[in-house]
């Protein structure tokens, strides 16, 4: 066994701060003289701090983890019956379970802020989809309005009173798109509401959205669902029950043509 083996293990302590007493005084004394151990603690600190500075990363560096552990754990097998492990020492192991929570502490930190990290790119994710959403519904609206073949369409009510109640609608068959709003609307029996009826120029009445009313008499459908390519003769709107129905209920209570 050559002095260097005998040095191995104190050698790795040392580059971690664990070794102390009678051990360490021996160590340092041999390193004054010896370049070849004083190198050997140099790879071993440059091994530690490595691995130190890449705990956070993906992959701790295999080469540098490997080696240090190796020093660590590797016992001459001429001192095994003679020195009592390095582990069961109470001073090294107080030290031991110092750096083992604060590892733990570390690791913590790191996982509380990788967590806020993907609960904020959810967010940010989440909101981008709205955003996205929006603008797509926004640019529907525009192209209806600025369709070519728009039809605007006043809606009125067959008997009124002033001010009188208004619709107006904003129909593309190019598009399949409908916008309507309505102003002035009478308020409503409980359980009932307008429904609007797209006329085509042939064939029954088409439901094109069930709708209410706010406290000031205005309301607007947008888009409702509606068979693609219908060309309108009309629209009308009548009074229904809140679920809306699939024929038309007597009387008309606004009309307008196209």
């Amino acid at each position: 066994m050559s002095v260097h083996e005998q040095f191995a293990e104190d050698l790795a302590l040392y580059a971690l701060g664990c070794l102390e007493g009678d051990e360490k005084l021996t160590l340092e004394k041999h390193l004054d003289g010896c370049a070849s151990c004083r190198r050997e603690l140099e790879q071993l600190r440059g091994d530690a701090a490595l691995l130190a500075l890449t705990a956070a990363g993906p992959k701790p560096p295999v080469r540098s983890k490997a080696r240090l552990m190796n020093a660590i754990a590797q016992e001459p097998k001429a001192r095994a019956a003679s020195r009592v492990p390095w582990w069961s020492v109470p001073g090294r192991s107080v030290l031991g379970w110092i750096a083992t929570a604060a590892l733990i502490g570390l690791v913590a930190v790191l996982w509380n802020q990788n967590s806020r990290l993907r609960s904020n790119a959810v967010k940010l994710t989440t909101f981008a989809e709205q955003q996205k959403l929006q603008a797509d519904k926004n640019s529907r609206i525009a192209d209806i309005l600025n369709a070519s073949d728009a039809q605007h369409v006043v809606v009125l009510p067959v008997n009124y009173k002033t001010p009188p109640p208004e619709g107006k609608a904003i129909y593309s068959r190019q598009r399949g798109g409908l916008i309507f709003m309505a102003s002035n609307l009478n308020p409503l029996p409980a359980q009932k509401a307008y429904e609007l009826w797209l006329i085509p120029t042939q064939g029954a009445p088409i439901p094109a959205g069930v709708f209410k009313p706010d406290t000031r008499g205005s309301a607007v459908v947008i888009n409702p669902p509606l068979p693609a390519g219908v060309e309108a003769k009309a629209f009308a709107i009548t009074i229904e029950p809140e679920q809306g129905s699939t024929t038309p209920t007597m009387p008309i209570v606004m009309m307008g043509g196209a």
